[in-house]
């Protein structure tokens, strides 16, 4: 942010903060009907939006909602028309592929392009606030070029167990070079899957009805995952 401020200082362009410039808030609520959501407001001197749902999950896709909504109201103040209605339809209807994607019913699976230790430390959070669970299966995989060890480190707090995989990308880690990382992280279980389908199998087997199944550290992982569960989720 100081960098961010700084710059805007440099070039001569007004900075708007999210809950401190602009009046910003969120909940987390489940219902029936919508299941669980967010509801945000926010409240300029030029709109007001209150108690929008978002069927977004985790405080992150929250805050990215509201600054959505700043940029229309930044819009509109510089005379642009807006259509608050429309924007209120569009983010009641938003979907964001590869974000906390439930891409198989039985077992649980999901996928999430977390790919760095800040959005790993998201994705836990949003978990434990939205997604019922007895355990969590993380089946987990990135390039070499990433933060591994800070990814690995923010990882233990919500896996239960890891199974280490790779991806098809040419930069992708070893499993075994991921597992030798997390030992020295944690004395969690962990095992290792020289691809997708077996760490598949694997992280099945050690679940049952009420327990998650994640797939993450890459978007070339859960790209294979969501490819392989659209053209035939009986595919283990």
């Amino acid at each position: 942010m100081r960098v961010l401020k700084l710059h805007a200082t440099a070039v001569k362009a007004p900075l708007s903060v999210t809950g401190s410039d602009i009046d910003f808030s969120h909940r987390f609520e489940t219902s029936r009907e919508h299941g669980p959501h967010t509801r945000i407001c926010l409240t300029t001197p030029t709109s007001k939006f209150e108690h929008l749902r978002v069927p977004l999950h985790g405080k992150h896709q929250a805050i990215n909602c509201g600054l959505a909504l700043a940029m229309l109201d930044k819009l509109k103040a510089s005379g642009y028309e807006i259509d608050s209605e429309k924007a209120t339809k569009g983010l009641h209807s938003v979907s964001l592929a590869g974000r906390m994607e439930m891409i198989c019913d039985d077992p649980r699976i999901m996928i999430d392009a977390a790919h760095n230790a800040a959005s790993i430390q998201a994705l836990i959070h949003a978990i434990g606030q939205n997604i019922p669970y007895d355990s969590m299966v993380v089946i987990f995989g990135c390039n070499n070029d990433k933060d591994v060890k800070g990814m690995l480190h923010k990882l233990q707090y919500g896996a239960d167990k890891v199974v280490f995989t790779r991806s098809n990308s040419a930069k992708a880690m070893s499993p075994e070079d991921l597992a030798e990382i997390y030992t020295e992280t944690c004395n969690k279980m962990y095992q290792t899957a020289s691809n997708l389908g077996e760490a598949l199998q694997l992280a099945k087997s050690a679940v049952s009805k009420e327990d998650l199944i994640c797939i993450t550290g890459s978007f070339y992982l859960i790209g294979q995952a969501k490819i392989r569960f659209q053209s035939d989720q009986s595919i283990p």
